[in-house]
C-alpha cells in the first residue's frame, strides 16, 4: 500500500486557470475583443509618452538648465559638454549591454514584418531608456522611436500574455505605435495611419477600429494630464488655386532627392565608424562632441527641435540663415544616429522639411509662382520631407490636416507627398527604417508580413523517414531491398555517408537489362545529383528550386559542406502547405477568423 500522503487538489489554481482561459476565449473571439485590448493600449500609449517626455525635459533642465532645448539662448561650454557627457553615459550603456546581451534590439516595423508581432518587452525599455538619454542630452534626435518602441512593446507583451493568433499580435503591436504617436503630435488620424503605412503594412476593416480607438484614447490620455501637441496657425494663407499645385510639386521632388542624400549620409557614417578602429561604446562620446561642436554654432540643432521648429515657422529670415541652419540640423542628426545615439528622425525631418518650404519660398517667385504665403510651403516640405524619410504619405498628409485644420492646404500637402513617395520608391526603394534593414541584409521594405513564409521552411515541411542506400551496392541487393512498389525514390550515399544523388525505383525495373546484373553500376540511374534543398530554405526558394530541377521531389541535406541527406521534401506538399498559409493569411486579414 501506498504511504504517500492524500493531497487535495489546489482548486484555486484550477479556478484562476479557468478564468485566465475564458479571458483569453474573449478578447480571442472577434474585434469586440481587440477593441477593448485597444483601449487599454490607448491608456499605456497615453501615460508612457507623458512619462518619457517629462523624463526627456528634466534632464534638458538638469543638464542645460533650460525646458525648451532647441529655443533657448544657450551659450558656453554646456552646449559642447551636454551630448558628450550624454554620449559617455550611454557608451557605458552600449559597454554593458554589449556584454549580457546577444541578441539585436528589434523594432516595431521589424517585429511585425519578420516575428509576428513579438517584441521583447526587457528590449524596448532599454531602448526607450538610451533614446531618453539621448534626447535629453541633447543629441538630435526625437522621442518618437522611444515612444512606439515602448508602447508596441507592451501591447506585444499583452498579446503574449494572452496567447493571440499571429494577426491579432501584429494589429495590437499597430495599436501600440498608433497611440504613442497620436499622443505625441495631439493627432489620433495620424497615429492609426502611421500604424496602417508603417507598422502593420496594409489596410483593412478589421484593423482600423482597433488602430483609431487606440489612438483617440491615447489622445485623450495625455491631454487630461497635461500633454498639448504642436499646432500651426495658417491666418495669412492665401486660398489654393490649380497653379499653386505645380510649386507643390516640385517642392516634394526637391525633398525626395535630399531626404534620400541624407539617409545615404546617415548609411556613410555609420560604414566609416564601424570599418573604424573606434570602439562601439566611444562613438556616442566622439559623436556628441561634434554635435556639440556645431551647437555653438547654433543651439537649434539640439534635441529633436520642437523648440527650433516653433522658432522658424513664422520668423523671416533670410536665405543663407534658413539654408545654414538646415545644413547645421542635418549634419547634427545624422551624426547622432551614425555614432550610435539611439532616436529616430521623424521630429528632425519635420523641422527640416519645413526649413526646406522656407527656402524654396524665397525662390519660387523666381520661377513664376509667387501667391502662396511662406508658411505653407513651410506645411508642404515638412510633411514631403517627412515622408522621404519616415515614409508614410497618408500620414504626413493627415498630419498636416490636424497641425493645421486647413482642408485646403492638405490637398496641397497630398500632391507633394504622393510625388515624394513616388519619386523615393523609384529611385531609392526604401524609407530611413527599411534602408537600414537593407543595409543589414534584410530584404524588408515595409512592415507587411513575410515572416510566415520565412518560418514556412524546409526543415519543417520535408519528411525525415527517408530510404537510403549505398550507390555502391549491387543490383541485386538493390532489388531485393527495394522491391517494386516500396518506394518511389532511394536516396543514394556514398561511402562516407554523402549525398551521391536520387533513383527513381521504377526506372530500374522498367529497365530491360540486356546484360549482366552484377555488372550494371547502380550510378549510371542517379538524378538530381547536383539539386538539393537546405533545411533553412523557405517554401518559396523550394519553389524555385523544383522549378530549376523539374524535378517532383528533391532531396534535403544538412549543409553544403557535408552533404548528408537529412529528409525529402515534394513539390506538391510544398505548394500545398504554402497554399494554406495564404489562405490563413487572407482570412486573418479579412477577419473571418
Amino acid at each position: 500500500m501506498s504511504t504517500k500522503p492524500f493531497r487535495a487538489p489546489n482548486m484555486a489554481s484550477f479556478f484562476d486557470n479557468v478564468r485566465a482561459s475564458r479571458l483569453r476565449a474573449m478578447f480571442r473571439r472577434g474585434e469586440l475583443g481587440l477593441v477593448a485590448l485597444a483601449v487599454i493600449i490607448g491608456i499605456a500609449a497615453g501615460l508612457l509618452v507623458w512619462l518619457i517626455g517629462a523624463m526627456s525635459t528634466a534632464l534638458h533642465v538638469l543638464v542645460f538648465g533650460v525646458e525648451r532645448l532647441s529655443s533657448s539662448a544657450l551659450s558656453g561650454w554646456v552646449v559642447f559638454i551636454g551630448p558628450m557627457a550624454g554620449g559617455a553615459v550611454l557608451g557605458l550603456i552600449i559597454f554593458i549591454l554589449s556584454k549580457t546581451r546577444k541578441k539585436p534590439m528589434i523594432d516595431p516595423i521589424e517585429a511585425n514584418a519578420l516575428h509576428g508581432g513579438r517584441i521583447s518587452l526587457t528590449d524596448s525599455i532599454l531602448v526607450c531608456l538610451q533614446n531618453i538619454v539621448s534626447n535629453g542630452f541633447g543629441a538630435s534626435v526625437g522621442l518618437e522611436a522611444g515612444y512606439t518602441q515602448i508602447a508596441s512593446g507592451v501591447a506585444s507583451k499583452l498579446g503574449t500574455k494572452l496567447k493571440l493568433r499571429r494577426g491579432d499580435m501584429r494589429i495590437l503591436v499597430g495599436c501600440g505605435a498608433a497611440g504613442a504617436i497620436a499622443a505625441a503630435f495631439n493627432a489620433p488620424l495620424t497615429g492609426a495611419f502611421y500604424a496602417i503605412e508603417l507598422i502593420i503594412g496594409t489596410y483593412t476593416i478589421v484593423t482600423l477600429a482597433p488602430l483609431i480607438v487606440s489612438a483617440l484614447v491615447a489622445t485623450i490620455v495625455i491631454g487630461f494630464i497635461g500633454g498639448h501637441g504642436l499646432t500651426i496657425d495658417l491666418f495669412d494663407a492665401s486660398r489654393v488655386t490649380a497653379p499653386d499645385y505645380v510649386p507643390a510639386i516640385i517642392l516634394g521632388i526637391i525633398c525626395a532627392a535630399i531626404g534620400i542624400v541624407l539617409m545615404q549620409a546617415v548609411s556613410f557614417i555609420e560604414e566609416t565608424a564601424r570599418k573604424s578602429a573606434i570602439p562601439t561604446w566611444l562613438r556616442p562620446t566622439l559623436g556628441g562632441a561634434v554635435v556639440g561642436a556645431l551647437a555653438l554654432i547654433s543651439p537649434q540643432v539640439l534635441s529633436s527641435g520642437h523648440g527650433a521648429l516653433h522658432l522658424n515657422i513664422d520668423a523671416d529670415l533670410p536665405i543663407y540663415m534658413l539654408a545654414g541652419l538646415f545644413l547645421l540640423k542635418a549634419a547634427a542628426s545624422a551624426i547622432s544616429i551614425g555614432s550610435n545615439f539611439r532616436g529616430g528622425l521623424f521630429f528632425a525631418s519635420l523641422f527640416m522639411g519645413a526649413l526646406l518650404g522656407k527656402i524654396f519660398a524665397i525662390i519660387v517667385p523666381f520661377i513664376g509662382y509667387g501667391q502662396t504665403a511662406p508658411i505653407v510651403y513651410a506645411v508642404i516640405g515638412m510633411s514631403a520631407f517627412a515622408a522621404a524619410i519616415i515614409g508614410g504619405p497618408l500620414t504626413m498628409t493627415f498630419l498636416a490636416l490636424e497641425l493645421t485644420g486647413d482642408f485646403q492646404i492638405s490637398v496641397l500637402v497630398l500632391a507633394a507627398v504622393v510625388t515624394t513617395s513616388l519619386v523615393v520608391r523609384t529611385t531609392f526603394g526604401y524609407s530611413f527604417a527599411t534602408w537600414r534593414f537593407h543595409l543589414r541584409g534584410e530584404s524588408i521594405r515595409s512592415a507587411h508580413d513575410i515572416g510566415w513564409i520565412r518560418d514556412l521552411t524546409v526543415g519543417r515541411m520535408m519528411r525525415a523517414d527517408i530510404r537510403k542506400a549505398n550507390v555502391s551496392m549491387g543490383l541485386s541487393d538493390f532489388k531485393e531491398k527495394f522491391p517494386l512498389g516500396s518506394t518511389q525514390r532511394v536516396i543514394m550515399t556514398d561511402d562516407d555517408g554523402r549525398y551521391a544523388g536520387m533513383v527513381l525505383v521504377p526506372e530500374i525495373y522498367a529497365d530491360p537489362m540486356d546484360r549482366d546484373p552484377e555488372t550494371i553500376n547502380l550510378g549510371t540511374y542517379l538524378h538530381y545529383k547536383n539539386d538539393i534543398l537546405l533545411p533553412t530554405m523557405n517554401a518559396r526558394q523550394a519553389a524555385a528550386a523544383f522549378d530549376a530541377a523539374e524535378s517532383e521531389a528533391l532531396v534535403v541535406v544538412n549543409d553544403k559542406i557535408e552533404n548528408r541527406p537529412v529528409g525529402l521534401l515534394t513539390e506538391s506538399h510544398t505548394l500545398r502547405r504554402y497554399s494554406e498559409e495564404l489562405e490563413q493569411r487572407r482570412r486573418e486579414a479579412s477577419g473571418e477568423l
